[in-house]
């Protein structure tokens, strides 16, 4: 029995998927969810309810007191959001972090998770954050910290951030810290860490990632201190960890990127408080990373005068519209089966737009190899950028370069039409601010849009044909 002398509940073994987290009373080879081969494993759970005994404040209280209300009677408030201080963390939070949200940060081993965050709790020197390493010392964050210090920050300011370290594993002693220390802003690196008390497996298993996960979302609605979750990638690239802990979480954060370049992007993967479809661009370097304010230099070479397979297309991600250079290259297959690989967009729509070349247009392209190229290492999925695809796949097979003043915007139909894309006039002011003379849009955008707000001459195009007509004669 317990101290206070309630019965000790029998502990329960189950039999969990590794891969997707479905339980089952006995062990069976296949799982019925997933359908993988031989992931069951055995785990032990015990039935008493780790969070009353050691979550601050006595949350068993608060729950007594918790009632069903009337939709009509519950009052709603405008929630101000924390300011991260990072412009492109708050764009793609939604506008800043919620107080209360949990928040998921996922990417590969190197990439950079760890650095953004800390040099962003750094920044919020209005705010007492407590900063949770399960993997790191003391010592190897102070010295990291070092190297991320911001240039130029006040020695007032230094002195009133508010920046608390604990290095621990124990699910039980963080909230313990959190008793003592009353931090507004919780951060854990990382969940696959953390272990409880209540679940007798190792650290990082689904059964511990999923309760850890569980108690910490407790912990955060009801105390309103917004929870920052650091989470490993496994080999697939998804979020280690069951299923679960995705939908445990308000916010799915994904750091992506290449070790060997210096740019990262994070974009969300899911938002309960803002849209899915932000993305922000860092540059990696010795002191940090560095907020990339304008994509579209980025994205853009330095010249691809005379050069063929190249299109620049207007594309908006969110509510940021940038330019991006579409490459392609069209050859002669060497072997029997012509390939065609993709990178940075989708190769079902490739085939599909060199379907409508063929089929419409009359390029034969059946006997030859494509491969397609969105520069700058993004990962688009913006219908407006069909029409630069077409283009610069036919810009390579003809070895016919396009003019480095023009770029383009519009949806490829399966017969041939340019369709209409969503806010042309974003799109066409951030060509004419970097300096493009010509631009192709779509016919039936150009209803309703006044020429005289731009500078730059707008060509309007209904079908493949006519637009192929204007770049290459």
């Amino acid at each position: 029995m317990y101290p206070n002398g309630m019965p000790m509940a029998k502990d329960k073994i189950v039999y969990v998927c590794k891969e997707c987290g479905q339980e089952s009373p006995k062990w069976i080879g296949r799982c019925p969810s997933c359908g993988q081969w031989n992931t069951y494993i055995e785990q032990v759970v015990r039935k008493d309810s780790a969070s009353i005994r050691f979550l601050p404040g006595g949350l068993d209280t608060e729950l007594d007191n918790n009632k069903p209300r009337n939709l009509r009677e519950i009052e709603t408030n405008a929630v101000p959001r924390i300011d991260m201080k990072d412009a492109e963390l708050n764009r793609v939070l939604g506008g800043g972090l919620v107080p209360g949200s949990l928040v998921l940060l996922g990417g590969e081993p190197g990439i950079g998770k760890s650095t953004l965050i800390l040099q962003t709790v750094m920044n919020l020197w209005h705010l007492k954050v407590l900063y949770v390493s399960g993997e790191e010392s003391a010592q190897q964050l102070k010295l990291r910290a070092d190297r991320l210090q911001t240039k130029g920050q006040s020695q007032e300011t230094d002195e009133n951030q508010e920046c608390l370290i604990v290095c621990e594993t124990s699910l039980e002693k963080i909230f313990t810290h959190v008793k003592n220390t009353q931090p507004q802003l919780l951060v854990i690196d990382s969940i696959q860490t953390i272990s409880t008390e209540s679940v007798d497996s190792s650290p990082g298993s689904i059964s511990q990632v999923r309760e850890c996960a569980a108690l910490l979302l407790k912990f955060a609605k009801t105390y309103n201190v917004p929870v920052i979750l650091i989470g490993h990638i496994n080999k697939e690239g998804t979020l280690a960890g069951p299923k679960v802990l995705e939908h445990i979480v308000d916010t799915v954060l994904q750091f992506e990127g290449d070790q060997h370049y210096l740019y990262r992007i994070l974009r969300s993967i899911k938002n309960r408080f803002g849209s899915t479809s932000e993305l922000g661009i860092y540059e990696m370097r010795a002191d940090g990373l560095r907020q990339v304010s304008n994509p579209s230099e980025l994205l853009l070479s330095e010249s691809h005068e005379g050069l063929s397979g190249v299109a620049v297309s207007s594309a908006i991600e969110g509510v940021r519209p940038f330019l991006i250079e579409t490459q392609a290259l069209v050859s002669t297959a060497a072997y029997g089966n012509p390939q065609r690989s993709a990178t940075g967009f989708d190769i079902r729509r490739l085939n599909m737009l060199l379907a409508v070349l063929e089929k419409r247009i009359g390029f034969k392209l059946a006997q030859k190899d494509v491969f397609l190229n969105i520069a700058g290492g993004l990962r688009v999925s913006d219908p407006a950028i069909d029409l630069s695809v077409i283009a610069a796949v036919l810009s390579s097979n003809l070895d016919s370069g396009i003019e480095s003043d023009v770029c383009m915007a519009g949806e490829v139909g399966l017969s041939g039409e340019i369709r209409p894309v969503a806010r042309i006039e974003q799109r066409i002011s951030e060509a004419e601010k970097l300096g493009f003379k010509r631009m192709l849009v779509p016919k039936g955008n150009m209803q309703g849009l006044d020429k005289k707000h731009f500078k730059i001459e707008l060509i309007a195009v209904r079908k493949v044909e006519e637009a192929l007509r204007e770049l290459f004669g």
